[in-house]
């Protein structure tokens, strides 16, 4: 009885070992080789997805930077209490526009940071930088800016929040109901605070550290 129980073990054992000399493949055959380089190609992939991740986190740091920099809280100028109004003889006045026939319009040739434009308008207007509702008016105001020798002046745009979430605001609370952006522009553009260019009315993004003449509206 014990002489066929061992036959058996022996007979199960040699049955076992031609199965996996059979079925399971060697390191070095071609099926292992190919498993082995899918296997790299998806490390690849997985390095390729952590690479654009970190380029996602660059550019989001990037725009952070830009952020803070066109806060410019740290900024003596902006710090500066005394606000030193134009002279007569520095702004150009436009009328009214058709949103707002009783409103009046400032060209300020002197360059300011668009902080400090704002806090001119402010003072010395009792009002804000200017907000644009139409294309009549963009154009009005593109032809009082063609006035001075500059390529872009300030409007009282501004930007919050990053992409998805990003909003678009003018400094005196109006409705953002227009817009008259270059190409390209805003989604390729660099600043949070918005610009008009005096040829072609177009606007673009702009760094708010960047001085600038500028449009106050009262």
């Amino acid at each position: 009885m014990k002489g066929c129980l061992v036959l058996l073990l022996l007979l199960l054992g040699t049955v076992s070992a031609l199965y996996l000399e059979n079925h399971v493949p060697h390191v070095g055959s071609p099926e292992t080789q190919a498993d082995l380089s899918q296997d790299a190609e998806g490390s690849g992939g997985q390095e390729g997805e952590l690479a654009l991740s970190g380029e996602v986190f660059e550019s989001g740091r990037e725009e952070a930077e830009d952020t803070h920099d066109d806060e410019g809280a740290s900024d003596p100028d902006d710090l500066d209490d005394d606000v030193q109004c134009p002279k007569e003889e520095e702004t150009v006045q436009l009328p009214g526009s058709p949103e707002c026939k009783s409103c009046r319009y400032r060209l300020v040739g002197t360059p300011k940071k668009f902080k400090k434009a704002q806090r001119v308008c402010r003072k010395c207007y009792r009002g804000n930088l200017a907000s644009i509702h139409s294309l009549k008016f963009n154009l009005q105001v593109q032809s009082l800016a063609t006035r001075i020798n500059e390529a872009q002046v300030w409007i009282g745009g501004f930007i919050r929040g990053w992409c998805l979430w990003r909003t678009y605001r003018w400094t005196d609370g109006s409705s953002w109901n227009f817009t008259y952006w270059a190409r390209w522009q805003p989604t390729f553009g660099r600043g949070r605070c918005v610009a008009l260019c005096t040829r072609g009315g177009h606007w673009r993004r702009a760094p708010c550290k960047r001085r600038l003449p500028f449009i106050c509206s009262y």
